[in-house]
């Protein structure tokens, strides 16, 4: 008999990350540890762990009497998101560029090209995230590409929520200029790109 094995916290916290990111699970909403446990399988340990995770990375609160809940949608957070993201991420590109492989430029611009294709906020959304944290894989500092990738999955819960009825597709000229410039090895100019592009999303 072949035996099945258990979702890890990991995976049960990945998959609860992303039905908030996509607002499947709206701010509030209670996460019920029984209906989650029978839901992938397993017993409420590992439920429990993924808890933890969501409530570490802020998408989820716990609550006296109320138990664990979808974190709130704050505009003093998002704001603050901004604010981080506009100092981490040109930091983290700019360390970046000098050292960035010719593989590793290769997949920016795959996700790049993924970005501009996209037909959907979804898939706009993820291919976005893909194409930022390709470009700070040369960075070298793995503590601020922790911070960094956490407060991109912070923002997107923000950005689905506030531009899903807008969003259309369209080809990013800034991507394109940051590549331009990651191409000629030019940190500067590739931060002074994504300083403005940050800006503009804000």
């Amino acid at each position: 008999m072949t035996e099945t094995r258990q979702p890890s916290s990991a995976r049960i916290a990945e998959e609860l990350i992303f039905r908030i990111i996509r607002g499947e699970l709206i701010a509030g909403e209670r996460l019920r540890q029984d209906h989650i446990a029978e839901e992938f399988g397993t017993s409420h340990v590992p439920v429990r762990e993924a808890f933890l995770r969501l409530i570490g990375k802020g998408l989820a609160v716990s609550e006296p009497n109320r138990g664990v809940r979808v974190a709130p949608l704050d505009p003093a957070a998002q704001r603050e998101l901004r604010a981080m993201r506009g100092v981490l991420e040109p930091l983290a590109l700019r360390h970046s560029v000098p050292h960035l492989s010719p593989v590793q430029i290769a997949e920016a611009e795959a996700a790049r090209r993924l970005c501009d294709a996209a037909q959907n906020i979804f898939d706009w959304e993820e291919a976005n995230r893909a194409f930022h944290s390709a470009t700070y894989a040369g960075c070298g500092m793995p503590r601020l590409q922790e911070e960094v990738a956490n407060l991109q999955l912070l923002a997107a819960r923000y950005q689905l929520v506030h531009y899903k009825e807008r969003w259309r597709p369209r080809i990013d000229p800034d991507h394109h200029a940051i590549m331009a410039a990651i191409r000629r090895r030019d940190p500067k100019a590739a931060g002074a790109v994504l300083e403005r592009h940050l800006s503009r999303m804000s």
